[in-house]
């Protein structure tokens, strides 16, 4: 006899994917995959290449998006059937059976979970790679090692996601940490996932700089925009931009502050300050600053055009008390809190050690209109 909770998780992953099926619009989808295939068999079909080059990559996203679910169908429908062969066994039999089914249904679900989560990012921009910067708050060496604590988190979450991440720019503390840095996340729906941190984060914890071991909070700020490809055209007049070099320094800087090679654009109208130095090449370096001054004053523009309160630029308003999205809390107890979701845990290092998806995931779930607008009871 299957275990009712067996059953009902069954049950349930059916639910879901049958929800999830519709809101891809599967069905439509692969017969657009079909007669797209269909087309790219005609004889004049790389007449134009730049035509055949677009018609390859929207076949190839929307393979991207409805294949995975497909195949995942095909567990669902596997299950029915192994259901019935389990109710149709002899009681010797049986007991392997439930067992495989438990497996089965177990693995099934943390798959569903990712598909729906996968199925959020629609954004414009959530496939590109995303420009992701930490910005210490007020307090000194305190929010200078937050900071540093922050880079090495951030950097094993882009590992566990598999992710690359390229440092662009890094200030070191005056007595520990980092002040600022700036990274590149690159692969796919690396700003998808990325945007979901961009708030200010807050730590609670006895000071390892403090002789009294007194207890101290810190703040850092996240940023996170999205790489803007040749898609997008950003046109910059070259009047507008203040260009300063100077030699490297910091993380990354020793092997290559020999030259003037780091490069400062500032963009005169807005203030907005972009550096660039992980590169040994002057050149180099301009060309990645002048890539990031582009995704940051688009992501200006399409903050300017959203005009809401909970999307901002730049500073994320003041870096402290009352503005962050979550806490980190090691003394007097172990908490991570995650404010605008809900969301703890008491795993203060697995977080601390890059383990930030249930936060993402959340929040991510939070802001999907299916989730919102429609009836649908998902599992966490």
């Amino acid at each position: 006899m299957i275990a009712p909770e067996t059953f009902n998780h069954i049950e349930n992953i059916k639910k879901r994917a049958g929800h999830l099926w519709r809101f891809l619009d599967c069905d439509q989808k692969q017969r657009e995959i079909q007669a797209m295939e269909a087309e790219m068999g005609a004889p004049s079909f790389w007449d134009n290449n730049e035509r055949a080059q677009k018609h390859i990559g929207k076949l190839n996203g929307l393979k991207k998006s409805v294949l995975p679910v497909v195949a995942f169908q095909k567990k669902v429908d596997d299950v029915g059937v192994m259901v019935e062969l389990i109710e149709a066994a002899s009681a010797g039999e049986r007991e392997s059976y439930e067992q495989e089914l438990e497996d089965q249904v177990s693995a099934m679900g943390n798959e569903l979970d990712q598909l729906e989560i996968a199925s959020f990012l629609t954004g414009q921009f959530d496939k590109n790679n995303a420009i992701f910067s930490i910005q210490a708050g007020a307090g000194g060496t305190e929010s200078n090692d937050w900071a540093d604590m922050l880079f090495r988190m951030y950097n094993r979450w882009a590992e566990r996601r598999g992710f690359q991440v390229e440092l662009q720019d890094v200030q070191v503390g005056d007595q520990a940490g980092i002040s600022k840095a700036t990274v590149l996340i690159k692969g796919e729906n690396a700003y998808g996932y990325a945007k979901a941190e961009r708030g200010v984060h807050r730590l609670v914890r006895i000071s390892p700089f403090d002789s009294n071991k007194r207890r101290h909070t810190s703040f850092c700020a996240i940023d996170v925009v999205a790489e803007i490809t040749e898609e997008i055209e950003i046109e910059i007049p070259e009047a507008e931009i203040r260009v300063d070099v100077y030699r490297s320094s910091g993380k990354g800087g020793q092997g290559v502050n020999t030259t003037d090679s780091a490069v400062r654009l500032t963009h005169i109208p807005s203030g907005i300050v972009v550096v660039c130095q992980n590169e040994r090449s002057q050149i180099k370096n301009r060309a990645t600053a002048l890539n990031v001054l582009k995704s940051r004053l688009y992501e200006k523009k399409q903050d300017e055009q959203r005009a809401e309160m909970d999307k901002f630029y730049g500073e994320k308003g003041e870096i402290g008390w009352g503005s962050q999205i979550r806490s980190y809390v090691l003394q007097p107890y172990q908490m991570v809190k995650d404010l605008r979701t809900g969301v703890s845990t008491s795993d203060t290092q697995g977080v601390l050690d890059g383990d930030l998806d249930r936060f993402v995931n959340a929040w991510l779930r939070a802001g999907c209109p299916r989730h919102r607008n429609k009836d649908i009871q998902m599992e966490e």
